[in-house]
């Protein structure tokens, strides 16, 4: 299992979603700073406690979640 990884700081938590609230919505920003990557930013889900300024190990990285409403 070779899967290539990236590397993305919690910069902000949005808030919790799903049926019983167990998923958190949080905008994170890659960390690496070669190519077009450099500083982009997106909403991901993410299951279990998280909080800013955590890492997060993305397996995929090109989907965005959806916003909250």
């Amino acid at each position: 299992m070779d899967q290539p990884v990236k590397l993305a700081k919690v910069t902000k938590v949005l808030g919790r979603t799903g049926n019983t609230g167990n998923v958190t919505q949080v905008r994170v920003e890659f960390l690496e700073n070669a190519g077009s990557e450099a500083g982009r930013s997106i909403v991901r889900n993410v299951k279990g406690p998280v909080r800013e300024d955590d890492i997060l190990c993305l397996l995929e990285w090109e989907r965005e979640a959806r916003r909250l409403r």
